[in-house]
């Protein structure tokens, strides 16, 4: 038996949701809605449950070896001297991560099961619901930016398919498809950033790339230096931009007001719209060795706080003024970020997280 057996099978947390995705996209169309919540709400419940048990054993692991702990699984890619594995790390982030997206989104589950009780396709929904989860865990779960970059796409599937649920509804598809066109663009910024740090350092797992990085040999970038660390971590900010919904790629947000609620309340609390935020301060050995980069950071962070509130004050639509307040909300964490405060600014995402949910729980019809 294993000393911390919740950590040697991490990939038990992220099982979790898609299995009862997989259940409920199968057979839900036959079963009665108390079914399809067991299936549902059980998945996401247990999910949340061993994150729980995950992050006892790690402060138990922490305390006894003074580092995070990493476990490779298989090899999932190998090509020459390139190799990508299926490989699950825990440290202090993924801690906060993992149970924001198991706690907040496990909550919002049990939440749409009243809310979406009378619509239809209601196994649908609660299949991408659980999806959605299943690709926000890989991606703060992840050892590697490639299997990172797996979760990272797949919130974006899932997001399209959640806020054209009605698809019906001309206004929906479109939203829809918004979203997933601008993130598209965000995307290619963020691939070529891979690209460009597996070329410098012929890496892309955590450990090793942050640590080559961290060589005496690369010296900070100062203010108007574009190096390869400032050009690595623009690519990686744009992505981060249009994932998070900052200046100029945050059009798409207001829009997938166009889903049911419980989506907005994932969608801005738990899930899609904190992993630009996540991704900025995992990559915080990055950032700090560019000054310009960490200005670019701030700059669009306090721009996109101030604009987007400005344009929540005439909005007449509450959704519309709580996704604005979401734009808004997330320029302060990259504005924090921006500044070098990364804890400051996880620490927002992990309270906006609670208080957004609540938001769209609440008063929204």
């Amino acid at each position: 038996m294993p000393t911390h057996p919740m950590l040697e099978y991490l990939w038990i947390v992220p099982l979790l949701p898609l299995l009862g995705s997989a259940v409920n996209g199968l057979f839900g169309a036959k079963w009665p809605n108390k079914t399809v919540n067991w299936v549902a709400l059980g998945s996401t419940g247990l999910s949340f449950a061993c994150a729980l048990e995950a992050v006892r054993e790690f402060f138990d692991y922490f305390a006894q070896n003074h580092q995070p702990f990493h476990k490779a699984f298989f090899t999932w890619i190998a090509a020459g001297n390139f190799r990508v594995g299926f490989d699950l790390q825990m440290d202090q982030l993924t801690v906060v991560m993992v149970l924001v997206v198991t706690g907040v989104g496990w909550l919002i589950h049990i939440y749409s099961t009243g809310y979406m009780a009378h619509e239809g396709g209601y196994y649908r929904f609660f299949s991408y619901l659980n999806l959605f989860m299943f690709f926000m865990l890989i991606l703060v779960l992840a050892a590697n930016y490639v299997l990172l970059f797996v979760g990272w796409e797949g919130v974006g599937l899932a997001s399209y398919l959640l806020i054209g649920f009605y698809f019906l509804r001309k206004s929906a598809s479109d939203a829809g498809k918004k979203a997933f066109v601008v993130n598209r663009i965000g995307d290619f910024g963020f691939m070529l950033g891979m690209f460009l740090l597996f070329r410098t350092f012929h890496t892309l797992d955590f450990n090793a790339l942050f640590q080559a990085a961290s060589n005496p040999g690369w010296g900070p970038e100062g203010w108007g230096q574009f190096g390869t660390f400032t050009v690595a971590c623009l690519l990686l900010f744009m992505g981060a931009c249009g994932k998070s919904a900052q200046l100029p790629l945050y059009v798409w947000l207001p829009d997938a007001m166009e889903g049911p609620t419980p989506v907005s309340a994932l969608i801005h609390a738990a899930t899609m719209v904190t992993a630009g935020v996540y991704v900025v301060a995992r990559s915080h050995v990055l950032f700090t060795h560019s000054e310009t980069a960490l200005v670019v950071v701030a700059i669009v962070g306090c721009a996109t706080a101030f604009f987007a509130a400005t344009i929540g004050l005439v909005q007449t639509d509450i959704k519309k003024v709580l996704a604005y307040s979401t734009v808004s909300q997330l320029g302060y964490m990259f504005l924090a970020c921006g500044v070098g405060a990364f804890s400051a600014g996880i620490f927002h995402l992990m309270t906006h997280a609670f208080f957004k949910a609540l938001l769209f729980s609440l008063p929204v019809p």
